[in-house]
């Protein structure tokens, strides 16, 4: 029949026009998220840039939260980073929020807690990372609430440089800039992270951020919000902002460091985790109603679509491969892919990157289908 293939045994395939339209679909989406997207946010970023007034004489009350699970390895550096902030001691407090922590964290935080009136120790019961988030906040008092991670380190000027955005009141969430610092091995996700960290500061220009980082933001405590304990803050919290009429935005002056993961393949273990819970989120989490349509498009450009790179880019092989025959576009299509997976089975390094962040995304959505996402977390190996 016209307009369909059939394959030897009998069984007929797509037609063809499906096929095309499923593989200039694929290469379109692909395209406009990793290159159309980032160039179009650049370019607007320039012309219609929404400026933060902040004041950097601002010195709200604030508390810095730390969520552990058995951090002992790095728990009292951070305590000792953060006691050493350039913010006035009396408008500080650091709370240790230890999600039942089975090794010495607890102990070497009520050490710290015991000649630093400042520090204090949440013990709670294993309920994952945001429950033992949501705790502190409801055991504080500040009028600025800020994050970290136990592996970060915070430069000295951080909750200062949080604290002057915080200052405008249209902002109600944001986020610093973290450094990967100390790379060894193989990993390459200092490459990405730059290109992430650029296109982070053009949307945060045109209004809002649709992603943070756990290692570093900060919300007016009248602003936090307690989400699925499933979800976490960093996808959660700025289109939560957005759907409540406030802006999510990026500081870059405001700087965190931690260590990357080692391999491409211990990122690749990191990314799937991390992707189950942003499979949760998009599916489950209403993250597009009542956005407005320009922050609408720039979530469904730079996270719907690259969560969804993987399938995408199965997609888009599998038509390559049918339609490869029928003309040059498609051979050229499936000469280009069947290069980078030839470059990643030789060892090369981005090309490695590339192709294990982009499957995983499809296992995260595997994983999740099969089980769901659990609310508990682990340490990234190779990052304490």
């Amino acid at each position: 029949m016209a307009g369909e293939t059939s394959c030897a045994g009998g069984t007929t395939l797509a037609p063809m026009p499906v096929l095309k339209t499923l593989f200039w679909g694929s290469a379109a989406a692909l395209a406009w998220t990793h290159v159309g997207y980032p160039l179009a946010a650049g370019a607007l970023a320039r012309v219609r840039e929404r400026r933060v007034a902040e004041d950097e004489t601002a010195e709200p009350s604030a508390a810095v939260i730390v969520a552990a699970y058995n951090e002992e390895a790095v728990i009292e550096r951070r305590l000792e980073n953060l006691l050493a902030l350039d913010y006035p001691a009396e408008k500080l407090e650091i709370v240790v929020a230890s999600d039942a922590s089975s090794d010495r964290t607890n102990e070497l935080v009520e050490a710290v807690a015991a000649r630093e009136p400042r520090v204090r120790l949440l013990d709670c019961p294993r309920g994952g990372k945001v429950a033992a988030q949501d705790r502190a906040v409801r055991e504080t008092q500040s009028d600025v609430v800020a994050f970290s991670d136990a592996n970060a380190t915070w430069a000295p000027d951080a909750l200062r440089r949080l604290a002057a955005s915080l200052a405008d009141p249209e902002v109600a969430y944001v986020c610093g800039r973290l450094r990967l610092e100390d790379a060894t091995g193989s990993n390459r996700e200092g490459l990405y992270w730059r290109y992430e960290l650029w296109l982070r500061e053009r949307e945060s220009r045109l209004g809002s951020v649709t992603g943070g980082n756990g290692s570093i933001y900060a919300l007016r405590r009248a602003d936090y919000v307690e989400v699925d304990p499933r979800w976490g803050h960093d996808l959660a919290f700025p289109y939560r902002m957005v759907q409540a009429g406030r802006r999510a935005v990026y500081e870059p002056e405001a700087v965190a460091f931690e260590k990357p993961t080692p391999t491409n393949e211990t990122e690749y273990a990191r990314k799937v985790r991390m992707f189950e819970h942003c499979w949760e989120i998009t599916l489950r989490g209403s993250m597009l109603r009542r956005l407005p349509p320009g922050y609408l498009v720039s979530v469904l450009s730079h996270r719907v679509l690259r969560y969804a790179s993987g399938l995408l880019h199965v997609a888009l092989l599998g038509t390559s491969v049918v339609l490869a025959p029928t003309g040059w576009p498609y051979a050229l299509a499936l000469l280009g892919q069947l290069a980078v997976l030839a470059a990643f089975a030789a060892g090369v390094p981005i090309a490695r990157y590339y192709v294990y962040v982009t499957w995983a995304t499809v296992q995260a959505l595997w994983n999740y289908l099969r089980r769901g996402v659990p609310a508990t977390w682990e340490a990234a190996e190779g990052t304490r």
